[in-house]
């Protein structure tokens, strides 16, 4: 299920700097980076990640740069040093928000069992 849109601006934002945390990347190279992750929630068409990257550049959080050594040009986009300091604050953030969701009974993928989870998942009878 995709996400609703007001929800994966935030989201999406943030999985577009961590998808550059590994490189530089071109634009398209980014769309099918999001849309190999699991579930479609971050399958972003490129009419959502253009505009997302020309707003990260333009908070100078991203950098851009030409290369027109290939068949056609490209435009590659990578992090700035401001944009690996608000991937790490936004990351962060994400992982307190997922902790209190996960706290009333959301979505555990991805975050280390709470104590009274794992201790649930030991002895289910105790639940």
């Amino acid at each position: 299920m995709a996400a609703d849109d007001q929800f994966i601006r935030g989201a999406g934002m943030l999985a577009v700097l961590k998808v550059l945390e590994s490189g530089e990347l071109y634009g398209y190279a980014i769309v099918e980076a999001l849309a190999r992750t699991k579930g479609d929630a971050l399958h972003l068409g490129q009419s959502t990640v253009y505009p997302m990257l020309y707003n990260l550049e333009a908070k100078g959080l991203v950098k851009s740069r030409w290369d027109e050594s290939g068949a056609r040009p490209r435009k590659y986009y990578s992090l700035t040093k401001a944009g690996k300091t608000r991937l790490a604050e936004d990351a962060d953030q994400w992982r307190e928000i997922t902790r209190a969701m996960a706290s009333l009974g959301l979505s555990r993928i991805g975050l280390p069992l709470l104590a009274a989870d794992s201790a649930a998942r030991a002895c289910p009878s105790l639940a």
